[in-house]
């Protein structure tokens, strides 16, 4: 039953592969537990308060409800959209709804925003649209979306890892090699540890391959930890005069100790279902609310094409048109997700482009998301385990996975300027600009300019001329904001 219902056979995969590639993908993906409470939960609203609308962050409730409903969707994912897609909040949406959002309103009309947000895009999929766009890209601009978000992620995995961070003060060049020019720490070498391992397994052909890489390394780690004492790499207002206490060879998130206070934890759910709908349209002006949630849709509607387009070119599964298998409910399930991710006061969830280091592992069918999502769930009882796995055992994963995403820039035709400029930005600003869709809409709308130029605007879609349209508000919304006000 299995086997015909997920077309594990079909797709080349098998049962054992699909596990391995499951545990992956939640390995690669666990820390959003521990950051998203990070992100959201220090940040007060216009009114003064936490989520929750308290006066004391309500970390504990965020991690139980980010795991939950990562959980919940990424099950769903695997169950209607056979895909092996895991979902969580978004990173880049959280940051937006809390440093944007949330210091304009409050934190239930903010997030009401986000469910409002979630059932356009779900519209837009009840209606064909959001697969009509998908099936008007060219198919090279999507191999194109693919390597961009190789590079993209390679460059997430160095930058957690440390191994890549921002230049100290106003250097000539934005990022450097380590600390100030110089690797330093014990973390970078258990980096460095799990990188080769899963290199060297996987140029052998060994199974799982970057699960046990990951799992070497963060016993490697807890070993360091307990050895040198080395700390985190940054408490806010940790020093005893309140400032922040920097730590350049500390661990970049979670710091690999054996939990301390047991190994269970009793969640609560009780951020779920605080959010107002309309609220923020009676906080702020109807013009600014409406601008926020195109924000919200432009980010989330083409983050996600980017991310299933290039997963799906990962795993092999796409047709000769560039189409993925059981599309309209991938589309659906990740649209649901946003509206999920706001009604339980967590930011709207996504699809995670780190299910491609499942799919480099093996994963082929929604067996691996199902898999992903238990763990999520277990999480919520489990979440002092999930805190043992430092960035740094984690992120070689990500290296490996961006170079065999890579390798699909071959099928890119370097010889047509009408694709291959397109392709050449699209590739190059997802990791320069850490965003998905600035190179997808960069692409998008380069292609059409070029098109035109070229006297061959029959080639073009009509539904991608309009979607460069909102792209190019999307790119001059200070302007219009500035000419409305």
């Amino acid at each position: 039953m299995l086997d015909s219902y997920f077309k594990i056979s079909e797709r080349g995969s098998s049962v054992g592969q699909e596990i391995r590639g499951g545990l992956v993908t939640f390995f690669t993906m666990a820390y959003i537990v521990v950051l998203n409470p990070l992100i959201i939960g220090y940040t007060k609203d216009a009114n003064g308060n936490f989520i929750g609308g308290t006066q004391e962050p309500q970390i504990a409730m965020i991690a139980a409800a980010t795991a939950l409903v990562a959980g919940v969707l990424t099950i769903l994912m695997g169950v209607v959209g056979r895909y092996p897609l895991a979902l969580a909040t978004g990173l880049g949406l959280n940051t937006f709804v809390a440093v944007v959002i949330a210091q304009q309103m409050s934190w239930e009309a903010a997030m009401g925003l986000v469910v409002l947000e979630g059932i356009i895009i779900t519209i837009l999929v009840l209606t064909g649209f959001r697969t009509a766009v998908f099936k008007a890209v060219p198919g090279q601009l999507k191999i194109a979306i693919s390597v961009g978000i190789g590079l993209f992620i390679a460059l997430i995995g160095l930058v957690d890892a440390g191994f890549v961070r921002k230049t100290p003060g106003t250097g000539p060049v934005p990022v450097t090699l380590g600390f100030d020019g110089e690797l330093v720490g014990w973390p970078i070498v258990i980096f460095a540890i799990g990188l080769f391992i899963m290199i060297a397994l996987m140029v052998r052909k060994t199974k799982g391959a970057l699960l046990i890489g990951i799992g070497v390394a963060t016993l490697l780690a807890v070993l360091a930890e307990r050895a040198f004492k080395i700390g985190p790499n940054y408490i806010p207002g940790g020093n005893a005069d309140g400032s922040n206490f920097v730590n350049p060879k500390g661990w970049g998130l979670n710091v690999p100790n054996l939990p301390a206070d047991g190994w269970v934890a009793t969640p609560d759910f009780g951020l779920i279902g605080q959010f107002d709908l309309f609220g923020g349209f009676g906080e702020i002006s109807v013009v600014a609310a409406i601008l926020l949630v195109f924000t919200l849709l432009l980010s989330d509607f083409f983050d996600t094409v980017g991310t299933v387009t290039a997963i799906g070119h990962e795993a092999g599964l796409v047709d000769k048109d560039g189409n993925i298998p059981y599309n309209d409910q991938i589309l659906l399930v990740d649209s649901l997700a946003a509206v999920a991710g706001g009604a339980a006061s967590i930011s709207s969830n996504t699809s995670y482009i780190e299910s491609a280091a499942g799919v480099g592992e093996g994963a082929r069918t929604g067996l691996a998301s199902i898999v992903t999502g238990a763990c999520f769930l277990l999480t919520t009882l489990l979440a002092p385990v999930v805190a043992m796995i430092p960035y740094e055992a984690a992120t070689p994963a990500l290296i490996v996975v961006g170079f065999l995403m890579m390798t699909q820039i071959s099928g890119i035709d370097w010889s047509d300027y009408g694709i291959a400029i397109p392709a050449f930005l699209t590739i190059i600003l997802m990791p320069f600009t850490y965003n998905i869709s600035v190179g997808i809409g960069a692409g998008f709308i380069t292609h059409v300019v070029i098109r035109a130029i070229q006297g061959r605007r029959k080639e073009i879609h009509p539904l991608l001329i309009g979607v460069s349209a909102l792209f190019v508000i999307y790119f001059m919304q200070s302007p219009i904001e500035m000419w409305i006000g």
